[in-house]
């Protein structure tokens, strides 16, 4: 690094930083942010909507909130900003849940009689999301996902169970969490996937690790339940281990 710094990251552009970059392009437009800030109350909500409605509001700058259900008549142009972050997110569903927000807001331009325009920002040009999209194959796309799911044993080819590790301690949830998954490897196998931290680490000074188990239809929830219990039980049995705290949730969300 010419800087020296290894600790680089990847910064996004928030709704406030786009807000300020686009008045500085289009100086004699009105622009407004539509986000969990800027719509805090009941009447900011309705304010800037009616606004944007009634032709009061050029351009809004939004959050995926903007795709929730809304039907603006007047829409000629909507625009997707790094659409990479919510394609390559760590998620099975990510794919799906991907397509089906695009598909969405490529739905809020030109809704009505006048045909509108999507431009979304991507240095994944051929993914085949996008080009499902491109090409309104909802079917195509389907049957895609279906298969990649079926190759990497995923839902609905499989159940899954997560299980949630919290402790203060960061670096003592570490060695803990590889531990623990050491012990559910022993009886699951391969079906054990992790540890792994959360884009969303730390909640109430409470570090966090997930690990994933595959479970094959078929196989006993009953039977399932009793060995991830006994594993659990006799883990925290352990007075070095106490202080863990283990959240099982089985088809997570």
């Amino acid at each position: 690094m010419a800087c020296g710094d290894p600790d680089i990251r990847m910064k996004g552009l928030g709704t406030e930083r786009i807000e300020d970059e686009i008045s500085i392009f289009f100086p004699d437009h009105r622009i407004a942010r539509f986000d969990l800030d800027s719509t805090s109350s009941k009447a900011s909500f309705q304010r800037i909507l009616s606004g944007f409605e009634n032709g009061e509001i050029d351009i809004l700058v939004g959050t995926q909130m903007v795709t929730k259900g809304l039907d603006f008549e007047n829409v000629s142009l909507v625009g997707v900003l790094n659409a990479d972050n919510l394609i390559n997110f760590p998620d099975f569903r990510a794919a799906e849940r991907s397509y089906q927000l695009l598909a969405q807001v490529s739905g809020r331009a030109g809704r009505r009689s006048k045909r509108g325009k999507v431009l979304i920002q991507t240095y994944q040009i051929g993914h085949p999301i996008l080009q499902f999209l491109i090409n309104n194959d909802y079917r195509g796309f389907y049957n895609y996902e279906l298969a990649e799911r079926e190759k990497f044993n995923y839902p609905p080819f499989c159940r899954l169970i997560s299980l949630r590790l919290k402790l203060r301690d960061e670096k003592q949830l570490d060695e803990l969490a590889k531990e623990f998954t050491k012990v559910l490897k022993s009886v699951f196998g391969k079906r054990v996937l992790g540890p792994v931290a959360p884009n969303v680490s730390r909640i109430r000074n409470l570090y966090i690790r997930n690990v994933l188990i595959k479970v094959e239809k078929g196989l006993s929830d009953h039977k399932v339940k009793q060995m991830i219990t006994s594993v659990t039980d006799r883990f925290l049995s352990h007075p070095e281990n106490r202080s863990l705290i283990i959240h099982v949730d089985v088809d997570p969300a």
